[in-house]
């Protein structure tokens, strides 16, 4: 019976201290979250810009580009795949990994090549895991994602999009990340980032005022096709990094929500075994009088 009490005792100690870590990482994560949703709100201005820049060269120049061109034929497809650089955060990164995997046989099933470029730790270390290739491999700034992150992988994405298959090169580029939708909701999200799909809605969430908007007339100068050899590397860059920021302040929102849920398991692990200890306790004592009990009972004959 000390056995068992000692046991209860040190179970309940372990859950206490996983209590203390798991609160102290959400109490920090519930911190960070905002910084990173501040970020994202920052960068929606001139996300927008960009688009409407966009929009309004493709669609009144009628200028035939390079990423606006679509191939008659697609052979080899490149996906992005955004994780995290840690974990203890659910189904935050096995989530995001599912759906590359899911667009990844889609696009072999309609006869293409698949090549993958990783951006954090956790996308790494499962391709290099299951030994599949990866043509790029970025890690280190997953929780606080730079502009120069984003500028660096456009540039990667932009070099194979312009070369020759033969080469090495992509028809089309595909970008999946986790899209933050609240704070208990970040749904894995693939987009098709080349050959160009102008979206009028503001990545981070537009108003319905700004999809209705009609736009003008425009002349350009210089010619149109200077313009889009000038915006269209900025546009992708801009879609890329906001994809970055809506990435980490989803990976922070499921930490909130799985150091929570691990709080809470903890909290239930002691008041179960806090009952155990004491029933245990309770059933020493009451064997230990039923022992005094007949001691003295026996004395007594």
């Amino acid at each position: 019976m000390g056995a068992k009490l000692k046991e209860y005792k040190q179970r309940i100690s372990s859950a206490q201290t996983t209590k203390k870590i798991t609160k102290a990482m959400e109490l920090i994560a519930a911190s960070r979250i905002q910084k990173a949703m501040a970020r994202v709100r920052a960068s929606s201005p001139f996300s927008r810009a960009v688009t409407r820049a966009v929009s309004a060269v493709a669609t009144h120049s009628g200028v035939d580009h390079v990423l606006t061109r679509e191939p008659e034929t697609t052979t080899r497809s490149a996906i992005l795949l955004m994780t995290s650089d840690r974990g203890l955060a659910g189904a935050f990164n096995s989530q995001v990994i599912k759906e590359a995997m899911e667009l990844a046989e889609l696009l072999r099933s309609e006869g293409k090549d698949v090549v993958f470029y990783l951006f954090g730790r956790k996308a790494v270390g499962y391709f290099q895991f299951r030994q599949i290739a990866s043509a790029a491999q970025w890690v280190g700034d997953a929780d606080v994602p730079q502009f120069e992150n984003a500028e660096e992988i456009a540039q990667a994405l932009l070099d194979a999009y312009v070369l020759d298959e033969s080469e090495g090169g992509v028809n089309e580029i595909h970008v999946v990340y986790n899209r933050f939708v609240s704070m208990m909701t970040q749904t894995p999200e693939s987009i098709r980032l080349l050959p160009l799909e102008v979206v009028e809605a503001d990545e981070a969430g537009a108003d319905e005022a700004h999809s209705n908007e009609v736009f003008p007339l425009y002349e350009f100068e210089p010619e149109a096709s200077v313009v889009l050899d000038k915006l269209l590397p900025v546009y992708i860059q801009s879609r890329i990094f906001n994809a970055l920021l809506q990435s980490s302040a989803a990976k922070q929102a499921a930490t909130q929500k799985a150091m929570k849920a691990a709080s809470d398991n903890a909290d239930k692990l002691i008041t179960e075994y806090t009952s155990l200890r004491n029933n245990a306790r309770q059933a020493e004592i009451t064997q230990q009088i039923a022992e005094i009990v007949g001691g003295a009972d026996a004395l007594a004959s």
